[in-house]
């Protein structure tokens, strides 16, 4: 059930955004990236999985059902790593729910927008190799951010600080950037703070406008989430 009301918010906001958008209301010669947009409910419906995982993590400390756990299996990397599995499938499977759905949504609403082929709009679809790969590197990209909230929850003492921490690193970065005046720096900020980075995955029209590469976006989120906790 909550797996369902999170992608329905990913899958709405994208909805939102596609339907909101009209090729007659566009700058000529018109480059919006419509894979993009139409996957941008990502942005917001990420906040969910990345709770999910936290609690994942943060519960079974707090009420300290971890013990059990711990002297049943008293390797401690095996309880971390069959937890971060467990999790990044959850991501994964939600991850490809919410792409589908965006995907489906931003194709049934941007043709009737005047986004069609005639228009320079390909009907979004994954035999499109740039749509593929902004599919595929989503859903990666949530199960990255799942990893990344689990990977917080075990160094973090409680539940509150560690979805706080997690949601500013998720989106204070490029709060902070809109501050710095110097542009090399706001182009450092974005190309390596965790969402920005991770999300350039799904640009498919000027490519070099973004401030890093697609895959090498993934590899700078992949390298977020802590690996040791020293909780017992």
């Amino acid at each position: 059930m909550a797996d369902a009301a999170r992608h329905r918010r990913t899958v709405g906001f994208g909805l939102a955004i596609t339907g909101s958008l009209g090729y007659t209301h566009c700058d000529l010669p018109c480059t919006l990236d419509t894979t993009k947009l139409s996957l941008a409910g990502v942005r917001l419906g990420q906040v969910g999985i990345l709770v999910l995982a936290v609690l994942a993590v943060t519960a079974e400390y707090s009420t300290r059902t971890i013990q059990p756990t711990l002297i049943a299996v008293p390797h401690r990397f095996l309880v971390v790593l069959g937890k971060l599995a467990v999790l990044a499938i959850l991501g994964v499977a939600t991850g490809v729910l919410a792409v589908a759905g965006s995907l489906a949504a931003g194709a049934t609403m941007l043709p009737g927008n005047g986004f069609t082929a005639a228009h320079g709009f390909p009907a979004l679809s994954l035999a499109d190799d740039l749509t593929r790969r902004a599919a595929i590197g989503t859903v990666l990209y949530i199960g990255l951010i799942t990893l990344l909230g689990a990977g917080l929850g075990f160094p973090l003492p409680d539940t509150a600080g560690a979805v706080t921490a997690a949601l500013a690193l998720l989106y204070g970065s490029p709060v902070v950037a809109m501050f710095v005046s110097d542009p090399t720096w706001q182009h450092r900020i974005h190309r390596f703070s965790p969402m920005d980075a991770g999300l350039a995955i799904q640009a498919t029209r000027n490519l070099a406008a973004e401030h890093i590469g697609p895959w090498a976006g993934l590899g700078v989120l992949s390298l977020y989430p802590p690996r040791r906790s020293s909780r017992g």
